[in-house]
């Protein structure tokens, strides 16, 4: 298979770029974050995903509280490189800040929002929140 001679993510368009984190086994969506050049390089080094919280303003190590973490299998970057997918193995079951297993728990139908997704945890005794 061709190798191009670029080596990773293209930070120059933006400081923090969209990754999405993909279940495996699955194929489900977990997730969306945003990463900057140093957590990717972190995600990259230690295997299990880091993110970068924009409320927070700093590295957002997934599952630091929870202990739900996300180790990495596989990095993929889509054409322009400014948008980053990882396929993890969810640790904990759940991905999700609120308890649900993914991030993409509520449908949007006719009637409003429905809740789909599976709760794992109540992120109150996980969070004391």
């Amino acid at each position: 298979m061709p190798r191009t001679p670029e080596t990773g993510p293209d930070f120059s368009k933006s400081q923090l770029l969209p990754a999405i984190a993909q279940d495996v086994d699955s194929g489900e969506v977990l997730m969306m974050a945003y990463m900057n050049a140093e957590s990717y390089a972190e995600t990259v080094a230690t295997g299990r995903a880091v993110y970068f919280s924009r409320s927070r303003k700093k590295l957002w190590r997934k599952g630091e509280e929870s202990g739900n973490v996300q180790e990495v299998t596989a990095i993929y970057l889509d054409c322009d490189r400014d948008t980053i997918l990882l396929k993890v193995k969810q640790i904990g079951g759940a991905a999700c800040h609120e308890g649900y297993q993914s991030c993409f728990f509520r449908q949007v139908t006719p009637d409003g929002l429905e809740v789909v997704g599976r709760r794992v945890f109540d992120p109150e005794e996980v969070y004391g929140k």
